[in-house]
């Protein structure tokens, strides 16, 4: 994704569709919880000691947010949340795994069971591959374009989650253009980026006199985006003292400037997006409940570029489009080798840094086509020579650690990569220890 004008417009397919997906419950089957069950939704299920999880537990030995169950696409995946005593499926201990029927999930002393009910659940699914700049044909972006299309006519407030580099600025701004209020500003505002002792002048103003320095009177963001859409990014990183009052301007619209006891009214949508866990930082005491309350009326999750793979392609061709226009050169798309790369890379900054890296290439491409060598992506190019010196039993323990490494922990992507089964997998796991 790109904030830069490009010539993509809201494209549709022929027909709308559905995903049809099974009925999951989670069974804790071991541990002070025994007997809980809990159905899983597309929403996700975070499991922790922490009241606020949409499965708690009473186990000491479970982190707070130990870790999260997601339905992404036909697939049912588990994902550590960074636990203490880490999350193991079927015996081997897992930071990213897809779950089925009857795995087993040990976190702390507790032992869940995944059940199926029998019944699959309908969702929608958007005719859409693209909704304003946002692009994708993945099932998980189509599954969001239908919850954009339900809440951008609105006035609801909307709370973006993703990783860094996921394009939550991109969804925040086509959210706007949607709506009524599109002919009005959209003002972005990063929380993080402002010094604590000025972030509450630049959102509401201030007036002559309230500080060292204010010389005159001063409209704050608020003020700005007044009839139209602030966004708020990095919102975990608002101050605590400022809560209160982002809460005030939330449920009422009025605000006062610093140094002003006249209280200003505004009309505004509040967009706001985190790649932090605010569930975590309300438990933490350093995030209130119901500011949290407030902002997501409706929480998006924005899946990262690893799990919507298969709109790589089209999102690399798109930026090769701006760039090649942008420094004026010929190039008409990517070698094999090249694609390929791509398509493999595990995309830690996701689509910023795919859009950095198809920048890189149309800067470095010596013809009509990027090759692999210009791209810059890093490659374990010593693998081969240490593989010479090895056993039989080392290059297969060696090749099982370098497909777990580049899918990021996750079985079944490795499995499928290595020619294995899920089960043959996870025995050539305990077996070497891993």
């Amino acid at each position: 994704m790109s904030e830069q004008p490009s010539d993509v417009t809201t494209q549709v397919m022929e027909q709308p569709a559905k995903l049809e997906y099974p009925r999951i419950e989670l069974v804790v089957s071991e541990g002070p919880d025994t007997g809980l069950r809990k159905t899983l939704d597309l929403g996700g299920m975070r499991i922790g000691t922490a009241p606020s999880n949409e499965l708690p537990l009473r186990d000491r030995t479970v982190s707070r947010f130990h870790c999260e169950v997601r339905i992404v696409g036909n697939a049912v995946r588990l994902v550590d949340s960074g636990s203490t005593n880490g999350t193991l499926v079927d015996g081997v201990r897992v930071r990213d795994a897809e779950l089925t029927t009857g795995s087993k999930v040990r976190v702390g002393a507790t032992v869940l069971t995944v059940s199926a009910s029998g019944e699959r659940a309908l969702v929608d699914l958007s005719p859409r591959h693209s909704f304003g700049e946002v692009l994708g044909v993945s099932v998980e972006m189509r599954r969001l374009y239908a919850i954009l299309e339900k809440i951008a006519p609105t006035d609801t407030t909307v709370l973006i989650q993703g990783e860094t580099g996921c394009g939550k600025e991109l969804v925040a701004r086509a959210i706007h253009d949607a709506s009524a209020r599109s002919q009005q500003p959209f003002v972005v505002v990063d929380c993080g980026a402002i010094a604590e002792n000025l972030i509450e002048s630049e959102l509401f103003g201030h007036v002559r006199g309230a500080f060292s320095g204010a010389v005159g009177d001063r409209r704050g963001l608020f003020e700005e985006a007044d009839g139209g859409t602030l966004f708020l990014d990095e919102i975990g990183e608002l101050p605590a003292a400022l809560q209160p009052k982002l809460l005030r301007v939330l449920e009422t619209g009025d605000f006062e400037r610093v140094g002003s006891s006249r209280t200003r009214h505004v009309n505004v949508r509040i967009v706001s997006a985190t790649n932090s866990n605010l569930g975590e930082e309300v438990a933490a005491g350093r995030f209130r409940q119901d500011l949290l309350f407030r902002l997501n009326t409706v929480e998006i999750n924005l899946p990262p570029l690893r799990e919507r793979r298969e709109d790589i392609p089209a999102l690399a061709n798109h930026f090769l489009r701006q760039h090649a226009q942008r420094y004026r050169k010929n190039i008409a798309g990517f070698d094999a080798a090249a694609l390929q790369a791509l398509l493999d890379h595990p995309w830690p900054g996701n689509i910023r840094e795919l859009d950095h890296a198809v920048e890189r290439g149309v800067l470095m491409a010596q013809g009509e086509k990027i090759r692999l060598g210009e791209l810059g992506l890093r490659i374990d190019r010593d693998a081969t020579s240490r593989i010479e010196d090895m056993s039989l039993e080392d290059v297969e323990g060696f090749l099982i650690k370098k497909a777990m490494a580049r899918f990021d922990g996750n079985v079944s992507q490795a499995a499928k990569a290595l020619g294995l089964s899920r089960s043959a997998l996870y025995r050539r796991l305990q077996r070497y220890g891993l």
